[in-house]
């Protein structure tokens, strides 16, 4: 199985696969005369209140506010348009009566770090087939989300609204709308098939709390929502995993909550600050605290750490021994288990690797360390995320 981010390139095809509130006021803005224009801005309310999922009336009343998001990279010939070199396609939606746009970072860039360079020029298609050109205000690649400005003058804009990814449920009915293939305005249904799933983002660290869906995700859906039966974004749909390229019902989406605070960066600043502490941990489940001896159930096991790095220098060590045990060779036997980031325990669904990332670089953070079966308190000062994991780490 391969997994694939869910865009469309031109040239080469890559099967890859806020809301009620704004975001601000734009602070880059044409200043020249010009006719006045007025922006109609709809708002939705009321959806879902049967309750169940009612896929006709979401559609009608959501989908002019999902776009589809042509790239141009300005390399040579492509099928978008006589005017375009290369380019790629995907799907976005509107986030607020602004202009603003949502979409994935590899929609609207190509390259991997440190090579990435963004698209020469960008257009949104709405579902009236109007298309103005939009600027790209930044791109995350940690999380594959990018936001875009477009001028809304003369445009209605149908802005969808935020939800939240902290308390879903498995078997929760979700819809998708996007471009899939190019297929303007496609609507596929389904439901959360699983939660917590970890996604390889564009710089290699992985995106926590993934949300996966059975709902069909193909390439030019990247970018697209994915929303619940009251109409609210759940997440943005990035990823498939598929043996043939196209959708067999493993559809993956950035959570809502990841998306809102890339946004919110990327808005004020134009990128987004990731913390880095320097070690490489696996999971520590109940049978394999029992045969280390350890008085907790669950945690993170340090099984390496980066010389140099904020970990490095609070003393973090992954031990000197290690054993074999249910199949996994190279399992640390005396070294750190971090049980606790700022006085919240880790577990499996919440684990180091997504506390720490929520978190910006120079921020401080305490650690709860168990080591030789004691527990002790580490401050570490984190440190700005490389642009992709070191080797071995």
């Amino acid at each position: 199985m391969r997994a694939l981010l869910a865009g469309v390139a031109a040239a080469t095809a890559v099967a890859a696969g806020l809301a009620g509130c704004s975001l601000g006021e734009d602070d880059v803005g044409d200043s020249s005369p010009r006719d006045v224009q007025t922006t109609k801005v709809q708002v939705v309310e009321g959806l879902g209140r049967r309750g169940g999922l009612d896929a006709e009336g979401l559609y009608r009343r959501l989908s002019p506010g999902v776009v589809t998001v042509i790239s141009d990279f300005g390399d040579g010939n492509s099928s978008l348009g006589s005017d375009l070199g290369e380019g790629g396609q995907g799907s976005g939606f509107v986030v607020d009566g602004d202009g603003h746009v949502a979409t994935n970072a590899h929609v609207v860039t190509e390259g991997k770090p440190p090579d990435t360079r963004k698209a020469d020029r960008v257009f949104v298609e709405f579902s009236d087939s109007n298309r103005v050109g939009a600027r790209i205000v930044g791109y995350d690649l940690n999380s594959d989300v990018a936001l875009l400005k477009l001028d809304p003058a003369g445009l209605k804009l149908t802005p969808l609204a935020l939800g939240h990814s902290d308390d879903l449920t498995v078997g929760t009915p979700v819809a998708a709308i996007g471009s899939p293939f190019g297929e303007r305005q496609s609507l596929s249904v389904g439901v959360i098939s699983a939660l917590d799933r970890s996604i390889e983002s564009l710089t290699q660290f992985q995106i926590g709390d993934a949300i996966q869906t059975d709902a069909a995700i193909n390439p030019g859906n990247s970018g697209g929502p994915l929303l619940s039966a009251r109409g609210r974004v759940l997440g943005i749909n990035s990823q498939i995993k598929s043996a043939s390229g196209g959708g067999e019902g493993v559809g993956f989406a950035v959570p809502v909550d990841t998306v809102r605070r890339s946004l919110r960066e990327l808005r004020r600043d134009g990128s987004v600050s990731y913390g880095y502490l320097g070690v490489t941990s696996q999971p520590l489940y109940p049978q394999l605290a029992r045969r280390l001896k350890l008085p907790v159930a669950a945690g993170a096991l340090v099984v390496d750490v980066q010389d140099d790095s904020p970990a490095d220098d609070a003393g973090l060590s992954q031990g000197d021994d290690t054993i074999d045990f249910q199949g996994q060779s190279g399992v640390p036997s005396d070294g750190d288990v971090v049980i606790s980031v700022d006085g919240r325990r880790l577990t499996r669904t919440g684990d180091l690797a997504d506390r720490i990332g929520r978190h910006r670089a120079g921020d401080e953070v305490e650690l709860v360390v168990l080591r030789d079966g004691k527990r002790r308190t580490v401050t570490v000062k984190l440190g700005k995320r490389p642009e992709k994991p070191p080797e071995g780490g």
